[in-house]
């Protein structure tokens, strides 16, 4: 069994087209927390699309404006393609982060697309078996850099030698979600080693509540080979849209999720779900919680 806790809420916002402006990033991240929300979590895109660019901001610098204007609220990024940034630069962003927020820092990683806006037109190796392998090494890089230990690693990706990171993060424990697509195993393994996952259907778009319930039980099964402790804390997503004006409609598209051990509801404001003014609608509404 996977540790459960009451389903908790948050917000998912791009860092693009309306989004890719940090003040509106810190209005939205303050407005989330005074309507209750949980989690305020944002995208993390260098260029997304080459052909219709659109604006995009900095998610460390977006998510240093939410932190500077909110005092209870989660923040991260979901997900940080982590093959694609220096794993030391990294643990000193997330680090600084979670000084700054007084440690209410979640990281979010994942792979990294699409491909070819996010690697390839900067002469970076969108290979997935090599993301995959920058991936992990990453992840293992990031947790040694915030124990403040000595760190001496030779991966077939990055080299380290003699390094020890201070300050650690305010956290003694900074969690880490993985993103992956369901039925793809590979993600999900390596989410099982961490604290928390972040599932999509390898379709696009969100599984389905019994899909979700097949990847509780999943990790569960991947967590009990590798001896993690049972009674660890461990986050479940799920997420998508709930209507404004219709509580009981809303509450009604998250119970199944909650029932098949989803530990977060995470409402996206994806490009196509309307203008800000709506998204603005829907912080102000509340979470639906159960």
């Amino acid at each position: 069994m996977i540790a459960q806790s009451q389903v908790r809420f948050g917000v998912h916002v791009p860092n693009m087209w309306e989004y890719g402006d940090p003040a509106v990033i810190a209005e939205l991240a303050a407005l989330a927390e005074e309507c209750g929300w949980d989690g305020f979590f944002v995208w993390d895109h260098v260029l997304y699309d080459r052909t219709d660019p659109p604006d995009v901001c900095d998610p460390w610098v977006a998510l240093a404006a939410a932190a500077s204007h909110t005092r209870r609220i989660l923040l991260g990024p979901l997900v940080t393609p982590v093959p694609r940034r220096r794993p030391w630069k990294l643990a000193r962003e997330v680090a600084s982060l979670d000084a700054l927020s007084r440690g209410r820092v979640v990281f979010g990683a994942g792979l990294g697309a699409p491909p070819d806006a996010e690697f390839e037109a900067y002469g970076e190796d969108a290979d997935p078996l090599v993301r995959r392998g920058k991936l992990d090494e990453g992840l293992e890089l990031l947790r040694r850099f915030w124990s403040g230990e000595r760190v001496d690693f030779d991966g077939e990706h990055y080299a380290v030698s003699d390094v020890r990171f201070r300050p650690t993060p305010v956290q003694a424990h900074v969690p880490i979600w993985v993103g992956g697509n369901w039925p793809n195993k590979r993600p999900f393994r390596r989410a099982a080693r961490m604290d928390g996952v972040m599932p999509e259907h390898v379709r696009g778009g969100q599984v389905t509540p019994t899909e979700l319930g097949e990847i509780v039980a999943f990790v569960a099964a991947e967590r009990g080979r590798h001896a993690i402790d049972a009674d660890l804390p461990y986050d479940v997503l799920a997420g998508g849209d709930t209507p404004v004006r219709d509580p009981g409609a809303a509450r009604a598209i998250v119970e199944p999720y909650a029932a098949a051990g989803a530990t977060w509801w995470i409402e996206r404001f994806h490009g196509d779900r309307g203008p800000l003014a709506l998204t603005r609608e829907r912080l102000r509404a509340g979470p639906p919680r159960l």
